[in-house]
């Protein structure tokens, strides 16, 4: 505000009249004494003439040294210049907080309160915000969890699956080897027949008759076969045909018994044409 050549030196800018009067009728100085202030700044060159008349566009007033001064010299008490240097730099009137600090200790106070406010406004904003990122993080992290549970649950009830098919699979097979162990005895025991078969056939062809009263042919037939003299000629030929496949070498029987078997067959189809 003052334009003296220190004040130039430190480049301060100057107030004109309608910003000093606005100023002062700011501080509460009354109408009169702001009028007379203002004239004798002008006579002293504080201040400049405005020529447009009163501008309400305000002022800008360097930093609270310059402010703290001007209401001094309007005959201000520092009790009521403090506050009011306070509220101008609220307002944003004042630019800066000047140097002399047994002046503006209040201000330069004030000033760092509201610094703390803004920095503890701006902390509690973030620590907010890292909540709202923790929450979110804990959620994402519990449908992991649980997504990892039921994939858990899904591999458990598979291999339950898994391991009730491979004891039906078991049991399945342990009954087929039960069978077929039944089965293989059967064909042991088939067999046994068979060359029991085969010896009594054996033993008829090598004996001789002994009697001229030999029985026919069919009787003999009979006999070689297991069956009743009343057997009927159906009976004999489905006898003759279960040996047959029973010795077939493709069935797993024995060519020569076969054969045997094959050859008497003949001779007794033989003596039903006879």
């Amino acid at each position: 505000m003052y334009d003296t050549p220190e004040q130039m030196k430190r480049g301060r800018k100057s107030v004109n009249t309608d910003q000093a009067f606005t100023l002062l009728k700011s501080a509460g100085v009354s109408e009169e004494i702001s009028i007379q202030t203002v004239r004798r700044w002008l006579r002293e060159r504080k201040i400049n003439y405005e020529g447009r008349g009163n501008q309400k566009s305000g002022y800008i007033l360097d930093d609270t040294d310059q402010a703290y001064h001007l209401l001094k010299d309007a005959g201000v008490a520092a009790s009521i210049g403090i506050p009011i240097v306070r509220r101008w730099l609220r307002e944003g009137k004042i630019q800066d907080v000047g140097s002399e600090s047994s002046k503006t200790e209040y201000i330069t106070n004030e000033i760092t309160s509201k610094q703390l406010l803004n920095n503890t406004t701006e902390q509690e904003k973030m620590i907010r915000q890292l909540k709202v990122k923790i929450k979110a993080q804990e959620e994402h992290i519990k449908g992991i969890e649980e997504l990892h549970q039921n994939s858990i649950k899904t591999l458990v009830q598979q291999r339950e699956k898994l391991n009730k098919e491979i004891a039906s699979l078991q049991n399945e097979n342990s009954k087929l080897q039960s069978e077929a162990r039944v089965l293989l005895k059967e064909n042991i025991d088939l067999r046994n027949q068979l060359l029991e078969l085969k010896e009594e056939l054996y033993k008829g062809t090598k004996r001789e008759p002994e009697k001229q009263d030999i029985p026919p042919i069919t009787q003999n037939f009979h006999q070689k076969l297991g069956l009743s003299k009343s057997a009927s000629h159906k009976e004999i030929l489905a006898g003759y045909k279960k040996l047959l496949k029973i010795t077939h070498p493709d069935h797993g029987g024995n060519a020569r018994a076969f054969h045997y078997i094959k050859t008497d067959f003949d001779n007794y189809r033989k003596s039903l044409k006879g």
